[in-house]
């Protein structure tokens, strides 16, 4: 389960389960979750965050995107 960012206690990571799914990022806080596709920055999923969360979330997905896609694939050996 790398986590590859640690911002204002929002952990942004993958899980070796996720293997065999398009690249994208998990971000949770205080029992939140953010499922977000890597090569779209597209919502899957959200349980619990709002929508101004979700925006700011999105940011940083965006800025860190190319290096997490990559990331991914060294992890998954894509």
């Amino acid at each position: 389960m790398p986590t590859l960012l640690v911002w204002h206690g929002y952990k942004f990571r993958f899980y070796a389960l996720d293997m065999g799914e398009p690249p994208h990022i998990h971000v949770v806080k205080d029992g939140n979750s953010l499922k977000v596709w890597l090569e779209s920055v597209a919502v899957a999923r959200n349980v619990g965050y709002n929508e101004r969360d979700v925006d700011r979330l999105l940011a940083v997905i965006a800025e860190h995107r190319d290096q997490w896609i990559e990331a991914w694939n060294d992890f998954f050996g894509v």
